[in-house]
Parts: C-alpha cells; sequence; structure tokens
C-alpha cells in the first residue's frame, strides 16, 4: 500500500521512475511531456499505431449533487432521485475519476472520453459534462487542457465528444464555437489518418485532435468523425469476458483508416449497483479490475 501511494502521488505530479533501454537504472521521465520525449524513429510513425493512454468519462472527478438529475438517466432514476439520499448514492456511481483534466494530462493521459449536455433551466445554452449528475462547463475544462498544451507544445490530445444529451442546433453551434476559442491554431483538420504522425503535427503547431458523433462534423474542418475513433464496449461486469473482448476486437481493428479505442472497463448492472449501493464503483468494481488486470501484468514483466 505503501509503494501504491508513492506511485500515485508521483503520477499526480507528472512524473514516475521507468527503467532506462539497457535495464541497468532508472531515470525520472516526466509524463507530462512523453510524446516529445519518444525516440526519433516513432516520430514519423501514424499516431493510429502508437498506445496512447487514456481515461473513461475522462470529466467526472467531479459531478454536482445537487445539480438536477441528467437527461442521460431514464425516468424512473430521476423520480427515486427526488429522495435526498439517492443523489449521495448516485454520485458514488458517478465519479470515475479521482484526478482533475491537469492532473490526468500530467500523469500522461492524452484520449479523453467527453459526454455533454445542456442543463434544464439554463438560459445561457451553457453546456456540462454529464455522468449521470452534471460536472463542471465544458469550457473549464477546455480552457484547463488548453493551459496545458500551450505549456507542452510537443504534447497531442484526443477529445472524442462521443455523446450529446438535451441539444439542439444552437447548443451545438455553442460547443463547437467554445471548441474553436479554446483551441485557436491548435485545432488539426480531419484528415487521412494514416498521415497523422508526430512530426507533421509539430510541424504545423497542432496539438488537437477533436472527434464528434453527430452530423454537424460535415460543417467544420476541425472535427473529426466518430467513425474516425471506433471505441467497442464489453458492456460486462466480468473482468474474463472483458479481456476476451479486448483482445478479439483488437485483432479485427480496421488496419487503415481509423484510430481505435480499447475499453478495459467493467459496467455494472442493477444488480451490481443494489449489492454495492454504499460501496460505489471505485470498490466495487474498479479495485477488482484493478488486482486483475495491473498486478498479473506487472508480475509477467519482472517474470
Amino acid at each position: 500500500m505503501i509503494a501504491f501511494r508513492k506511485v500515485r502521488r508521483k503520477l499526480r505530479m507528472g512524473t514516475i521512475c521507468s527503467p532506462n533501454p539497457s535495464g541497468t537504472k532508472t531515470l525520472e521521465v516526466c509524463n507530462a511531456d512523453w510524446m516529445a520525449s519518444l525516440p526519433s524513429h516513432l516520430h514519423n510513425v501514424p499516431l493510429s499505431n502508437l498506445a496512447i493512454p487514456g481515461s473513461h468519462d475522462s470529466f467526472s472527478y467531479w459531478v454536482d449533487e445537487k445539480s438536477p438529475v441528467g437527461p442521460d438517466q431514464t425516468p424512473a432514476i430521476k423520480r427515486l432521485a427526488r429522495i435526498s439520499f439517492v443523489k449521495k448514492v448516485m454520485k458514488k456511481w458517478s465519479v470515475t475519476q479521482n484526478l482533475t483534466f491537469r492532473e490526468q494530462l500530467d500523469a500522461g493521459i492524452r484520449y479523453f472520453d467527453l459526454r455533454v449536455s445542456s442543463k434544464p433551466g439554463d438560459a445561457d445554452q451553457e453546456i456540462y459534462f454529464i455522468h449521470g449528475l452534471f460536472g463542471i462547463k465544458v469550457w473549464d475544462g477546455l480552457m484547463e487542457i488548453n493551459s496545458f498544451l500551450t505549456q507542452h507544445p510537443q504534447e497531442i490530445v484526443f477529445l472524442d465528444f462521443n455523446h450529446f444529451y438535451a441539444m439542439d442546433e444552437a447548443h451545438h453551434k455553442r460547443l463547437i464555437l467554445r471548441i474553436q476559442e479554446a483551441f485557436g491554431s491548435k485545432l488539426c483538420s480531419a484528415c487521412s489518418v494514416e498521415s497523422m504522425t508526430l512530426r507533421r503535427l509539430w510541424e504545423k503547431k497542432c496539438q488537437v485532435l477533436i472527434f464528434y458523433h453527430c452530423p454537424f462534423y460535415k460543417q467544420y474542418p476541425f472535427l473529426w468523425p466518430g467513425k474516425k475513433i471506433p471505441a467497442p464496449w464489453a458492456n460486462t461486469t466480468s473482468v474474463r469476458k472483458l479481456i476476451l473482448f479486448l483482445e478479439t476486437t483488437l485483432s479485427e481493428r480496421s488496419p487503415h483508416g481509423s484510430f481505435h479505442v480499447s475499453q478495459a472497463i467493467l459496467t455494472p448492472r442493477v444488480k451490481t449497483i443494489a449489492r454495492g449501493l454504499v460501496g460505489g464503483l471505485k470498490n466495487t468494481l474498479v479495485h477488482r479490475l484493478a488486482l486483475i488486470l495491473v498486478y498479473p501484468w506487472r508480475l509477467s514483466r519482472r517474470s
């Protein structure tokens, strides 16, 4: 447990010890600049051929239990949420991250899974992140990411806007304008996936790829269609089924024309939530997945 806490502290700081190529000693490698630190022979390799770490429901490190229940929830959940303690339970199952955008970026995360929504009764048409309950404003998250990119000009991020709730054309236009305002010339226009290399992006001073799972992408050259980054989902609570699913979908992925997301996540069923009502997502599924996936991998690497 002490060793785990030390590693977690270093991840928050954006550094962690990694072995050098000879394996004789360790070096302090800055995860905040890991793309810039890659060996030169990888600079011309398509990004689709690189393993890029990402996070699930990336924005859900904070949700507002005082806000209305999100439009991504069923009418039954919305009725239950009128009971005072229900939103506290929802929060335990809605929060899937414990690091902010900046902390995730410092730790090396470069792919972000984003779900957004308008908020009922919000007259200014502001857009929020959402996962059961409303999170921070999208604008605040984008500015946090942009601040990091300005300080780390050779790091590239993938922002995958894949779920939209309670959004009409005006909401979409406002969100897309916010994206433009936040990143400006850092935005990378959609083009051939195979042509996307670190070197090309560095030369063009582009750092942000926006994937937009909505027909509005056709109207803006800097929006990539959602089909260019498929993210197959196992939808299971079984670690064994999840591993089999990941191995199968990875082997069957398209060799050309798109990126690919491997979602190493377990999804709770209604009975899963009922059994772990008080413990929440972290204690019910996350720890189990970490023990089975992470620790055997570490052991195999050491053997």
